[in-house]
């Protein structure tokens, strides 16, 4: 059995691997595939698709359907590959010296083919709360496509008891993560020959002093603002990422473009960090610009939003998780996932808790050890003996 799990895992893996689901892709031939090897078992899943049809998350139960079960969630779609140095063909899986390298391999489709190379086990285990899979799309864009599926499951008439969320941790359970508000700021200035600059409105200069202020405010909130010793980074982060504007030298620049972010520690505290600078630049910069030109201002577009996680740690899905992975500690990280918004929009206790580790995603060459996913599937075959014995 063991032997038939770990090839069944590999397997798995490399047919994941080999769907190119960059994030301005469609998952259509993924989910596809997803819902071939499930019908192999008897075993049906329900599509939410997106708004083009182009895109579409999975939810699947096995087990009773009218009691409440838990979740097992991962996404579908991983970074780009564009630009990066790789050894081999990011969708190929390669295995060497027990290292599975692919795109995706860490985050997060080890996990999600952890699950599927258990549903075997589900399917036979004759399960008294039953184990959903919620597999979506685009978390790598903003945590965008669970949200429909979350919306589904507050119409249902049968909430899922808790959610394990499979992203990155080496089998930490993790109890909390930040959340993230990003901003993109539009400067519409006034152009003019840069011989007569006091007659423009330079877009760019204002800018400059919006960034100005949010490097201010980042200094303040490492300082002086709440902290969490959990964190590697234990206070909320602030800054500008993307700056672009101006067309030549000898032209006042009459727009520019800037994007920055908050990611912070409580559930609220990235929005009310955004929202305050926001707040700042239309009562202290746009009066400025609009003296000159009142056709001038500043755009503000919300493009990135997901809450922060917080468990407590006496929570019992936290107790749980804890038992399933044979630890006793919990941890807190600084990267984003949907836990939040399992708990946000539609109530579910959640923790994440995966194999792999985040230090390796995103870059080239990622991978995942076969001895990590074997862990997971260790966890997974723990959750199904609970869930044999233990009804919702």
């Amino acid at each position: 059995m063991p032997d038939q799990r770990n090839q069944r895992v590999c397997q798995l893996l490399a047919d994941l691997v080999a769907f190119d689901t960059v994030s301005d892709r469609s998952n259509l031939p993924l989910i596809t595939y997803i819902e071939r090897y499930l019908a192999s078992f008897g075993i049906t899943g329900r599509r939410i698709p997106d708004e083009t049809g182009q895109k579409a998350a999975l939810w699947v139960t096995i087990g009773p359907e009218d009691r409440p079960g838990m979740v097992l969630s991962g996404h579908t779609d991983v970074v780009p590959v564009a630009g990066q140095d790789w050894s081999s063909d990011p969708f190929t899986l390669i295995e060497r010296d027990g290292k599975l390298y692919g795109r995706g391999t860490t985050d997060m489709k080890g996990f999600v083919a952890v699950c599927l190379a258990m549903v075997p086990e589900m399917a036979r285990a004759k399960l008294a709360t039953p184990i959903h899979l919620a597999i979506s799309y685009d978390e790598e864009v903003g945590c965008i496509g669970v949200r429909p599926l979350l919306h589904e499951l507050n119409r249902g008439a049968v909430k899922p008891l808790a959610c394990f969320v499979g992203e990155p941790t080496q089998m930490d359970v993790t109890i909390g993560h930040k959340g993230k508000q990003a901003v993109r700021a539009t400067f519409r200035g006034l152009a003019a020959h840069s011989s007569l600059a006091p007659s423009g409105v330079n877009a760019v200069e204002y800018a400059a002093e919006l960034i100005t202020e949010i490097r201010r405010r980042a200094i303040a909130l490492a300082t002086e603002g709440p902290h969490d010793a959990m964190y590697d980074v234990p206070h909320t982060t602030l800054l500008t990422s993307i700056v672009q504007g101006g067309t030549a030298l000898n032209i006042v620049p009459d727009r520019c473009v800037m994007e920055f972010e908050a990611r912070g520690l409580g559930i609220k505290e990235s929005k009310e960090v955004t929202d305050a600078i926001v707040a700042w630049a239309k009562a202290t910069i746009e009066p400025a610009m609009r003296k000159i030109d009142p056709a001038c201002g500043i755009d503000f577009e919300e493009f990135v939003e997901y809450p922060a996680l917080d468990m407590p740690p006496d929570h019992p899905v936290v107790t749980l998780a804890k038992q399933l992975a044979g630890r006793n500690r919990h941890a807190k990280v600084g990267f984003g996932t949907e836990a939040g918004l399992f708990v946000g929009i539609a109530g579910i206790p959640a923790v994440v808790i995966g194999p792999g580790s985040i230090e390796r995603a995103h870059k080239p060459d990622e991978f995942v050890e076969l001895s990590e996913l074997l862990d997971c599937a260790g966890f997974i075959e723990r959750l199904i003996a609970h869930c044999a014995k233990n009804p919702g």
